[in-house]
């Protein structure tokens, strides 16, 4: 059992956390502050604070980190943070950052959409140092994992939380890990979701199904459908055309499509 740190913000980084604590000492959580979220926009706590105060570990959010910060263990398991780590911590001692992709192939924001938009059919989990280039630290462990036709997002995020816990107790359980260079070659980076990704070109309907999949289950993308905005969030694709199964007009919940026909009426 290893006595580690862990720095994580969003879902995957709770995943990762929960899982973690079932064979490591966590002593403490590293996390971004508490920010407005819902409709109401009201200050509330990220995943994976939530997953922490339900397993009582203590939580640090600082606005901005320094070297002033102490975590009480001289190993950080980083995933899904958004915080810039400075050289004074990352020099203090291991920091293993955990990547849901198979680097150096989407490096970035967001590698499980972006690998999904691409129509990748495999995708995976690196573990590498942390270093101060974006994702290019020396790998100490990969491991591949294919991608099926109806994934979405979050069945790949689960998948990868996974891996990620199996890969690092194989990691933590050695003294000094064995690190690997990056290759140079194959570099490609994943963009932050902007709002321009969000908009579905219905005329190419197997570019929307990866849009669709690569988008939910939490952040969505839509089109105009009978004159109205509409967030789809499960589709096929039927003889060359799009067939919403799932959706969410603006302002409204979810529900099936033949319900929102309906509503039409």
């Amino acid at each position: 059992m290893a006595r580690i740190a862990v720095a994580a913000t969003a879902p995957f980084g709770a995943d990762v956390l929960e899982r973690l604590t079932a064979s490591h000492e966590v002593v403490a959580l590293l996390t971004r502050p508490d920010a407005p979220r819902g409709r109401g926009r009201r200050p509330a706590p990220p995943p994976a604070k939530e997953a922490a105060l339900r397993l009582g570990i203590p939580a640090l959010q600082p606005a901005r980190l320094t070297g002033e910060v102490e975590l009480g263990a001289e190993t950080v398991v980083v995933v899904a943070y958004g915080l810039l780590i400075p050289a004074e911590l990352l020099e203090r001692g291991l920091w293993l950052n955990v990547h849901p992709s198979l680097l150096p192939r989407w490096r970035g924001a967001a590698p499980v959409e972006r690998a999904l938009l691409a129509g990748d059919e495999e995708t995976g989990v690196t573990i590498h140092r942390t270093v101060a280039e974006l994702d290019a630290g020396p790998i100490a462990a990969q491991r591949a994992f294919p991608i099926a036709p109806d994934d979405d997002a979050g069945a790949v995020y689960a998948r990868a939380a996974e891996v990620a816990a199996e890969l690092l107790d194989g990691v933590l359980s050695e003294r000094e890990p064995e690190f690997r260079p990056q290759r140079s070659e194959g570099v490609t980076y994943a963009d932050k979701i902007g709002p321009a990704d969000r908009v579905l070109d219905l005329a190419d309907a197997d570019g929307s199904l990866r849009r669709i999949r690569a988008l939910s289950p939490s952040i969505g993308a839509w089109a105009e459908l009978h004159g109205r905005r509409v967030t789809i969030w499960c589709a096929r694709v039927e003889a060359g055309s799009l067939v919403p199964l799932e959706v969410q007009p603006e302002g409204r919940r979810r529900m099936a499509y033949d319900e929102f026909l309906r509503g039409l009426r």
